[in-house]
């Protein structure tokens, strides 16, 4: 086998599966499509006129808009897709219009044909959505999938009650997601599945009361066979009772032989001797109440709006692939799919549409593993001047992510289109013993520069109460430029030696040759650190029963 690096794809997941995934060469898929379900129910089924900019998956703004992409994407799949598809779409357009919906069910559609391609015929897919759509989406996955591969509809319970009832609302509760499980093929029944089991309840336990001289306990169960003759269960007689029983009659005679088999009184039809430590546990269900969300205070809690807990990832990994196994997530998002995948020891392939993802994701991978991380490739991020310039013209914003991303900063919080508070980024250190982080702001500039945005980036340090800023620029820097900010002067660590500029100007051709910003090297914080993990053979959080293909 050829040497496997991990993939990680910076760019539209279309576009990527089409062009850089092979055909039969994932074991296991699994996506969490971003969707504005907070969004007013009506206004997500409002007719639209199909007109604005080209709909786009950004981080922490998850919508889809019925555009001329999304339309030019239906007619494509009508004309040329799968028929059963087509039609599908074509009688979805008919009832519920040119919507935010329709578009997300369209633009789903295109991404699903393609994963199905690239799955293996022993693969898996776990589509994650929420119940808004979650009703047309398994439409579109029995047309794309096929419904004989259907396996399961999955509830996540992900929150506890809320008060939506105290705020008025004459509704229940919304608290769950689902997770629709389907298969490559399903009339063999190829797919991995590995049985994942849950320790038994208390009241559970109590059942297992008996107890064998070495220590052993154990309950008496029911040795008959279900349905009797109609189910093809044997009929013969054992200690003096006739009946139609579980086992042929050899094994019966077998398990007496070994004791397995007690007659509780004369007369009484026989029992089974189950002991409790031959028990895996609760075999998982359809329902996961089990695994809990990320809460405020939880160590791999990264700020990320959707993230999913790395427990549910480990089941679903765990269960439906194998160690070497390629796990695939085409809407990475923070990477928890990939972060469990590499503690698994799967391979991997993580793709997403924002600079900013990708920037998490790959410092949420060496926060985990550090030197044990196994080796990937980012692809679509600019490694020279020109990459750098075809992204600014391709995207501003995914350009200036990315050049934030370069000098280690912070992007700023809440940015949006359209708006600019004159901080693109924020990068905090320390540099005494207060116990108050200083603060490096970052500016990134793509088109004409000038003297006059060195002095806007001085006030903006001092509104900001930052001690030093940084200049990132596209061009080259007038001398005006050069002069105003050597004018700036220096800042002073008060307990550390050297001093730093205050306005440093770097051009991204000096980024990209690693060209550095000079701050205090005492102790940078930008990032808070995910959690240090460790690779292990086994699921961490469930036990499993045999593994491979059922």
């Amino acid at each position: 086998m050829p040497t496997w690096k991990n993939q990680l794809y910076f760019g539209d997941n279309l576009k990527i599966l089409r062009e850089e995934i092979a055909a039969e060469s994932v074991d296991l898929i699994y996506l969490d499509p971003p969707f504005n379900s907070n969004a007013n129910y009506n206004v997500l089924f409002k007719e639209k006129t199909g007109e604005g900019s080209a709909a786009q998956v950004r981080a922490f703004d998850d919508t889809w808009h019925w555009t001329h992409e999304s339309a030019a994407v239906y007619q494509d799949l009508v004309t040329a897709g799968p028929r059963k598809l087509a039609d599908l779409l074509q009688a979805m357009l008919s009832f519920l219009g040119h919507n935010d919906v329709m578009a997300y069910l369209v633009m789903m559609a295109a991404r699903l044909v393609e994963m199905h391609r690239v799955l293996k015929s022993t693969g898996s897919i776990y589509l994650h959505c929420d119940p808004t759509a979650s009703h047309y989406l398994k439409l579109v996955m029995d047309a794309v999938f096929g419904v004989e591969n259907y396996r399961n509809e999955i509830t996540w319970k992900r929150t506890t009650a809320h008060s939506d009832a105290k705020q008025g609302r004459k509704a229940f509760g919304k608290v769950s997601d689902i997770l629709f499980f389907y298969t490559k093929c399903g009339g063999l029944d190829r797919h991995t599945f590995n049985h994942m089991f849950l320790p038994y309840d208390k009241k559970y336990l109590k059942k297992y009361s008996s107890v064998d001289p070495d220590g052993r306990r154990y309950q008496l169960d029911n040795l008959t066979g279900p349905g009797g003759a109609a189910k093809g269960n044997p009929a013969y007689e054992v200690m003096g009772v006739t009946k139609h029983w579980r086992f042929s009659r050899e094994r019966m005679a077998g398990l007496i032989a070994e004791g397995r088999v007690v007659q509780p009184s004369p007369g009484a039809v026989p029992r089974y001797k189950r002991y409790l430590d031959e028990m895996k546990g609760m075999p998982v269900q359809s329902v996961w109440d089990d695994i809990f969300p990320i809460n405020s205070q939880a160590q791999e809690r990264l700020g990320y709006p959707t993230q999913k807990p790395e427990a549910l990832l480990e089941r679903i990994i765990q269960t439906s692939s194998n160690e070497g196994d390629v796990v695939m997530d085409p809407f990475c998002g923070c990477g928890t799919a990939v972060a469990v995948a590499e503690r698994s020891k799967r391979r991997w392939i993580g793709i997403d549409i924002t600079y900013l993802a990708i920037n998490l994701v790959q410092r949420r991978l060496r926060d985990n593993y550090r030197g044990d991380l196994t080796p990937y490739v980012v692809h679509g991020a600019p490694t020279d001047l020109a990459n750098a310039i075809a992204l600014k013209n391709l995207d501003p914003f995914q350009f200036e992510w990315w050049v934030v991303d370069l000098v280690n900063a912070r992007p700023a919080k809440d940015r949006k289109r359209g708006s600019d508070s004159g901080v693109d980024g924020y990068i905090y250190f320390f540099d005494d013993q207060s116990g108050q982080a200083k603060k490096l702001i970052v500016q990134v500039k793509s088109g004409h520069v000038g003297v006059h945005q060195i002095r806007d980036l001085i006030g903006t340090m001092e509104r900001e109460q930052a001690v030093i800023g940084a200049f990132l620029t596209l061009e080259e820097p007038t001398p005006p430029m050069k002069k105003e900010a050597a004018a700036a002067g220096f800042y002073q660590p008060p307990e550390l030696p050297g001093r730093f500029p205050r306005i440093q100007i770097r051009t991204i051709a000096e980024l990209l040759a690693g060209k550095k910003l000079e701050f205090p090297p005492y102790r940078e914080v930008t990032f808070a650190k995910a959690e240090r993990k460790s690779k292990s053979t086994q699921p961490s959080l469930f036990r499993s029963g045999s593994s491979g293909d059922d």
